[in-house]
């Protein structure tokens, strides 16, 4: 396509676009009718650049026309109480439910690390010598030590504050660099198992797994479940950028980007769950059987909702991603 024969036989339409957006009264039902098809046609010019001879500064000028005149035709579309009700009863379910192919093996192969790393310190005493001096390990694990006092060291609030702020934000890191191969996503997973088989090699070295394992449940199922599908839906972001399908890269990782986005809303919210009950729960009088057993109802709770509400909004076609209306138009693909 030859692009100045092209801008000079269609310029005059957009300038006539530009002319009816930019009037400061309402138009008449005839130039009404005339935006909206002048709209439609740019709209085609659009994709016709796009598609053959993609100059940045006329895609730029037609995208921008295209935006406002659909703002025009449309009408703003403005969020409310109902989109953030459908966002966690079928959105946010339906993306975690989608993507538990990714973070279902993330959490069991993690999971494996952790413990294998936990048996590894477990049973070396030179490892753990090497993680510190046997008095500070001793006073780590010792009745009343630092694993225990750890979670009633600062007041509820602010402790529950502080937990759910730095596991939102690796959350936060696993979606948002997922799309770096997923390689950062990795580093964080290995950061999290590595600390969480500290802490199990050296509770059990000092016979106090059951002690460990007490704190740690109540909220930790929950958190971990959280971080693990961050880690699941990064590591898929990152292979979006590997292997995008019928789709063209661009398409797909806007579409994979924009779930994350939500995502990381919606397991914002997970974790300020987990984090009320790492700083209310966890430290408490009650007896060890009843603060697992909150932690249980709580992890099962999330399964049920991603499974049951998730399950059902995906197979009503929901993936997660911003209503149809709100997205930009895409070129079609041949599959």
């Amino acid at each position: 396509m030859d692009l100045d024969v092209f801008v000079a036989a269609h310029q005059a339409e957009w300038a006539r676009l530009e002319q009816l957006l930019g009037r400061g009264r309402r138009l008449t039902g005839a130039e009404a009718d005339e935006l909206v098809a002048l709209y439609q046609r740019t709209a085609t010019h659009l994709s016709l650049v796009q598609s053959s001879t993609p100059d940045p500064m006329l895609t730029g000028r037609l995208t921008q026309l295209v935006a406002r005149a659909r703002a025009t035709v449309t009408g703003t579309r403005r969020s409310g109480w109902r989109d953030a009700a459908r966002f966690f009863t079928s959105g946010f379910p339906a993306a975690v439910y989608l993507t538990r192919r990714w973070w279902i093996p993330t959490a069991l192969i993690s999971t494996a690390v952790g413990v294998l790393v936990g048996w590894w310190i477990a049973t070396h005493p030179e490892i753990q010598n090497a993680i510190g001096a046997p008095e500070d390990l001793k006073a780590m694990t010792k009745p009343g030590g630092g694993y225990e006092t750890y979670y009633s060291s600062h007041p509820a609030a602010s402790f529950a504050a502080q937990v759910w702020t730095n596991n939102a934000q690796a959350a936060a890191i696993c979606l948002v660099l997922g799309g770096f191969l997923g390689l950062p996503v990795l580093y964080i997973l290995w950061q999290n198992m590595l600390n969480l088989g500290v802490g199990i090699g050296l509770m059990s070295s000092a016979d106090r797994l059951d002690v460990f394992l007490g704190l740690i449940l109540p909220h930790g199922l929950l958190e971990l479940t959280a971080v693990f599908v961050a880690a699941g839906t990064g590591l898929r972001l990152g292979w979006t950028v590997i292997d995008p399908g019928h789709r063209t890269r661009r398409v797909a990782l806007a579409e994979q980007g924009r779930a994350a986005l939500g995502m990381a809303i919606g397991l914002a919210a997970v974790l300020f769950l987990s984090g009320l009950i790492e700083g209310f729960v966890t430290p408490s009088g009650l007896p060890t059987w009843a603060r697992i057993t909150i932690g249980v109802a709580a992890e099962a709770a999330f399964l049920l909702y991603v499974y049951v509400l998730g399950g059902r909004a995906a197979r009503a076609g929901d993936v997660g991603d911003v209503e149809r209306a709100d997205q930009t138009a895409t070129l079609p693909t041949a599959a």
